[in-house]
């Protein structure tokens, strides 16, 4: 991996994959994403099996430097990356809606599902739940909440035990974080009876979800609150102390958005990459690979979003792609959240 400084850019980790075809020549696919490129591979590796004609250039950043670079780069009349891949929906869509994304009509656009296309334009390509996290020793004698109503009543009963030993994201910094609390403070009119429970009980935040989980695993913490599904499943599968709750209320599902960039280098490249990224193979390496629920309705299996929804039908609510989504990048409104999460928490 090499490390690389773009002016008026935060640090961005390059890796390069040559084309299998071994061709030195080969067309460059440019990709921006804030999926860690360790994690990436298996998606990469399928793409060049189905294209071995193809180099992959894959630049791991924050989401707000995706955003940013695009923008600055395409304002300043330079090429961009051929495809953007990132958590932050919000974003994701302003670029959309802004004209900083093409329209690109793929073999899957009609058929995928309506709340995860914006347009043909920004398509949602995770499937990925707000959770529980839990430390199973600490919970031997304890029955797990499963409902925020549980978790607030445990903070009550517990709070003075476990103090210190609860973890959420700092909305400040986490952008996935901040899209959480916005859609709590929208599906649950008693949300601020949440976070000043959690206040009392000393919450820790963090910007990372490995931040959060790696506490968890080694039992410093009891439970984290509104993680990323596939982080803690990641987490789960590799350490049996770590537990997973779908909260029963309700379930929050963020979405991952994929998109060409207006000024990308190779567009049809992009579209190549999409393409695959949507396709029934790059849907189940995402799956089983990745451990990143699938989207796609035409893939099946524990891991997807069609038996998530079997299972649990309302109780889950995915953000949809839209321009609601940009709602909270108004500043004011933004800011107007983050004080009050602040005041919650320091008045406890």
């Amino acid at each position: 991996m090499l490390l690389a400084f773009w002016p008026g850019f935060a640090l961005a980790d390059q890796a390069f994959y040559p084309a299998k075809s071994g061709n030195s020549d080969a067309p460059v696919l440019t990709v921006y994403s804030s999926l860690d490129e360790p994690l990436a591979r298996p998606m990469i590796r399928g793409f060049q099996e189905a294209n071995p004609d193809v180099a992959v250039k894959y630049e791991d950043m924050l989401t707000g430097d995706i955003h940013d670079r695009i923008v600055r780069e395409t304002d300043a009349g330079k090429k961009t990356a051929d495809f953007a891949f990132s958590s932050a929906m919000d974003l994701q869509v302003k670029l959309s809606n802004d004209g900083y994304a093409q329209v690109s009509n793929l073999p899957m656009s009609a058929a995928w599902p309506k709340w995860a296309n914006w347009r043909n334009t920004a398509y949602a390509l995770t499937f990925e739940p707000a959770v529980f996290v839990y430390h199973k020793p600490s919970f031997a004698h304890e029955p797990v909440p499963s409902s925020r109503a549980e978790f607030v009543d445990y903070l009550k009963r517990k709070g003075n035990d476990v103090y210190g030993r609860i973890g959420t994201y700092d909305i400040e910094r986490s952008g996935v974080g901040f899209l959480f609390m916005a859609r709590d403070q929208e599906q649950f009119g008693d949300i601020w009876s949440v976070i000043g429970a959690m206040g009392a009980a000393g919450v820790k935040l963090y910007s990372t979800s490995s931040a959060i989980l790696e506490r968890v695993a080694d039992g410093r913490f009891v439970l984290g609150y509104n993680i990323l599904g596939s982080y803690a499943a990641d987490w789960a599968s590799r350490y049996p102390d770590v537990g997973i709750v779908l909260p029963k209320d309700y379930t929050v599902v963020m979405s991952r958005i994929g998109l060409v960039p207006q000024a990308a280098a190779e567009p049809e490249l992009g579209r190549r990459y999409l393409t695959f990224f949507m396709s029934r193979e790059g849907q189940t390496i995402m799956a089983r690979e990745l451990q990143i629920p699938a989207v796609s309705p035409e893939v099946a299996g524990e891991n997807t979003a069609n038996t998530l929804q079997e299972l649990l039908g309302a109780q889950l609510r995915p953000v949809p792609v839209s321009p609601g989504l940009m709602v909270y990048l108004d500043q004011v409104k933004r800011a107007r959240l983050i004080a009050r999460w602040n005041e919650v928490l320091r008045a406890q």
